[in-house]
Formats: structure tokens, C-alpha cells, sequence
């Protein structure tokens, strides 16, 4: 339970400080703030009053939140929207707006940013047999939430376009013609 409502302070005026020291470092979800108000011992009834009028002054934007987020996220850690969907899943975002969200990156920007992550890994596996490439480049891609068949058609569009820099070798390591 907070301290402040143990010396009997107003539960309303408590929860606002609550959320308004948590709105300060970061934007939250409506539901991230109702699990802190929770974990603090504010009522539910008094957490939906505070939390709606926070909505209604727009301190509170789930929507925005989740545009902000999928934009963020994709550009700084290269997720496709298949993570992006799953994280905004778990910061309590509704699955209407966290569609709206992803609706908004476009297929060709998550392809590009794909091809971004494979050519920047690709630096690193000169020495590497082809299909071995292939199979990590592949679960690099799947972790971060990419459908698989444009991460091998990416993949392989790439592998043939730096067959310079990347020579195809068998297994003995011997560049194949």
C-alpha cells in the first residue's frame, strides 16, 4: 500500500501524483497505470475515475502510444510488425489500435528496413558456408518479427547480390563457381 493513504490523504489526489510521476519519464498505456495504481493500493473504482479523466485531458493516449511505439521500435531496433504487434500485447494495448498502429508502416518500409538488418549482419559471416548464412539470417529475422517468406526471398536476393563480398563455399570452405 502507498504510504500517502495511510496518513488518511485523499486516494483521488494520491493516484493523480502517482500517475502524473509516472507520465513524467515516459508515455505509458492506460493499462501499465492501472497495474502501477494497482500494485500501490489505490481502489479500482478510484483508478478508473482517475485514469478516465486522464484520457479525457489526453495525458493518457493509447493510440498515440501505440503509433509512437511502432515507429520507434522499427526504426531504433529494427522489429517487424509481428514483434511490434506482440509488444504492444503486452503493455495492454487494445488489438484494434495496436492494428491501426501497424497498419501504418508499410510493407515496402518493413522490407527495407529487413534488408538493412541482413546486409549489416552479413558483413560479419564472410567465412560461412551459404546455407549456413542463410539459416541465421533467417532466425535473425524471425526473432525480430518478420513473415518468413519475405525474409528468404530478402535473404536471398542479398546473398546473390554480394556473391563478391560473400563467395559461395562448401562445406571444405572452397569457394563453389
Amino acid at each position: 500500500m502507498d504510504p500517502a493513504l495511510e496518513d488518511g490523504s485523499d486516494p483521488a489526489q494520491v493516484a493523480r501524483q502517482i500517475l502524473l510521476d509516472k507520465l513524467s519519464g515516459q508515455p505509458r498505456t492506460r493499462a501499465e497505470l492501472a497495474d502501477v495504481l494497482a500494485e500501490r493500493g489505490i481502489a479500482d473504482e478510484v483508478a478508473d475515475q482517475v485514469l478516465d479523466r486522464f484520457i479525457e485531458v489526453g495525458l493518457i493516449d493509447d493510440a498515440a502510444f501505440a503509433t509512437a511505439w511502432v515507429e520507434s521500435r522499427h526504426r531504433g531496433r529494427g522489429l517487424g510488425k509481428r514483434a511490434l504487434a506482440q509488444e504492444l500485447r503486452r503493455r495492454g494495448v487494445d488489438d484494434e489500435l495496436s492494428r491501426d498502429a501497424l497498419e501504418e508502416l508499410p510493407p515496402e518500409q518493413e522490407a527495407e528496413r529487413a534488408r538493412e538488418l541482413v546486409r549489416k549482419k552479413l558483413r560479419s559471416m564472410r567465412s560461412l558456408d551459404r546455407q549456413v548464412a542463410m539459416r541465421r539470417l533467417l532466425g535473425m529475422l524471425a526473432r525480430k518479427g518478420y513473415p518468413g517468406g519475405m525474409a528468404m526471398g530478402i535473404i536471398k536476393e542479398e546473398l546473390d547480390a554480394s556473391h563478391d563480398e560473400f563467395p559461395l563455399l562448401d562445406a571444405s570452405g572452397i569457394e563453389v563457381e
